[in-house]
């Protein structure tokens, strides 16, 4: 099965990215640009909403929440994402600061929408990495690439 990853340095320490990913509210900062709804403890599930839906784009379980690890598995939202998992592995960076290594694992094969998925990604992973570094987050709608109606 493909998967989506990305690496990211971020001049940050490690403790503040993972709060950015293990919290509704920095779920909110850097990705949807509203606070994820739901707990986000191991076992329960969050939904995430972009605009002014009133219906999650996706629910997430957390698998799992460690200082260097947060796994989530899609349970509802695009087809393609469903039984995904979402990881966020934090390490140690040389000379300080954080290195975020991304997955999302387990895409039942390569798409268009897949690729636009990875783009976004990536521009939301930029959106985490200068808000940790400066406060100066990217959440949707600034921060989305390939938009999903082209």
């Amino acid at each position: 099965m493909p998967d989506i990853l990305h690496r990211i340095s971020v001049d940050a320490p490690r403790e503040r990215v993972h709060d950015l990913v293990a919290s509704a509210d920095g779920i909110g900062r850097w990705w949807t640009g509203r606070p994820a709804d739901g707990e986000h403890a191991v076992g329960a599930r969050f939904g995430v909403y972009f605009g002014d839906a009133e219906k999650p784009a996706a629910v997430m379980e957390v698998v799992a929440d460690a200082p260097d690890e947060i796994i989530w598995r899609v349970t509802d939202g695009p087809g393609p994402w469903l039984g995904t998992r979402i990881t966020f592995a934090l390490r140690p960076a040389a000379g300080g600061g954080t290195t975020l290594l991304f997955t999302h694992a387990g895409w039942a094969e390569p798409s268009e929408f897949m690729g636009g998925c990875s783009t976004n990604w990536g521009a939301y992973l930029t959106s985490l990495k200068t808000g940790a570094e400066s406060g100066a987050f990217a959440a949707y709608p600034a921060g989305e690439i390939s938009r999903w109606d082209s």
